[in-house]
């Protein structure tokens, strides 16, 4: 007999179920159906093997010649694919997949991470930088760390915090143009990532309207990492954030010249599906990275920040 590759796998689980127990009305208590729907799949299964499985006699069932032949395969086939599911379950609940926006994963997610695998040394972590939005139907990724304005409806969103910012450059740039006393004199030094709107937003609150950035081309950065790595070798002044840049500034590496700084609805945020709001692993990490952000922000974030309006 020649048998399609297309197994009747849930006739083959009443089967499985009915030899096991030899009773019709067991088996359909096991398997959560009625005596009918799992007389139905048996009736199935004998006419594609062309053979009689069982033998109905008054309060009981016999097993056939073929069912006693089929039983022991039919047993280890389903052990073998509790185990596939079972070990594919465990791979799942071990790996946490982060993807990140690029200076949160760097400058953030990276230096605190152990503290995390501290508290969950059985769960793996897979970190990656990412600039494109994470789409969680084609990407592996469990969760994404995304910096916007937020939320997005289509997913489950925490904000982690909104960071405050200030211009940030290295000690020897700021020397080499003597005393900075006002932020115009800024504008005398090359400025970093100039098209960002965090400029503009910084210097409408420090007085000065509309400050002409128009010739500041040669570090278009967009990525805060980046300008950070440009300002810190003294190539110009970069708009950067306090948290990501505190052990900077706490070691003189960079100074930040005025006492002004300013947050605005830009914030960093946790990510994921609404569906997996229930996941352990999620649960733990977005329990963690919530409160380490917040204890974070409460040691770095100089106040009251300036709060503008987009």
């Amino acid at each position: 007999m020649k048998l399609s590759r297309k197994f009747p796998l849930n006739a083959l689980r009443v089967f499985e179920a009915v030899a096991r127990h030899g009773s019709f009305s067991r088996a359909a208590d096991e398997l959560g159906m009625t005596q009918t729907a799992v007389s139905y799949q048996i009736k199935l299964l004998e006419g594609i093997l062309g053979e009689q499985l069982f033998l109905r006699q008054p309060r009981q069932i016999v097993n056939t010649e073929a069912a006693d032949r089929m039983l022991p395969n039919v047993g280890k086939a389903f052990e073998l694919l509790t185990e596939a599911m079972l070990s594919a379950s465990q791979v799942s609940n071990e790996t946490l997949e982060i993807h990140s926006s690029p200076t949160f994963a760097s400058h953030w997610l990276a230096r605190n991470l152990g503290n995390f695998q501290l508290e969950y040394p059985s769960l793996a972590v897979r970190l990656l930088r990412v600039s494109r939005i994470t789409d969680f139907n084609r990407d592996p990724a469990d969760i994404s760390i995304r910096w916007g304005v937020g939320p997005w409806p289509e997913h489950e969103c925490h904000l982690l915090g909104r960071f405050s910012y200030a211009p940030m450059l290295s000690p020897a740039l700021a020397e080499s143009i003597g005393r900075l006393t006002t932020p115009e004199d800024l504008l005398r030094l090359p400025i970093i990532g100039a098209q960002q709107e965090s400029w503009h937003n910084w210097f409408a609150t420090a007085g000065l309207v509309t400050p002409d950035l128009s010739g500041h081309k040669r570090h278009n950065y967009v990525e805060q990492d980046l300008c950070g790595n440009a300002a810190l070798a003294g190539h110009g002044v970069a708009i950067l954030n306090h948290v990501y840049y505190a052990e900077e500034l706490a070691t003189g590496r960079l100074v930040a010249p005025f006492n002004h700084h300013c947050t605005d609805d830009i914030g960093i945020w946790l990510v994921h599906p609404a569906s997996r709001r229930n996941n352990p692993k999620i649960k733990a990490f977005r329990e963690w990275i919530t409160k380490a952000v917040s204890a974070d922000m409460h040691r770095t974030e100089p106040a009251p920040p300036v709060k503008t309006d987009k």
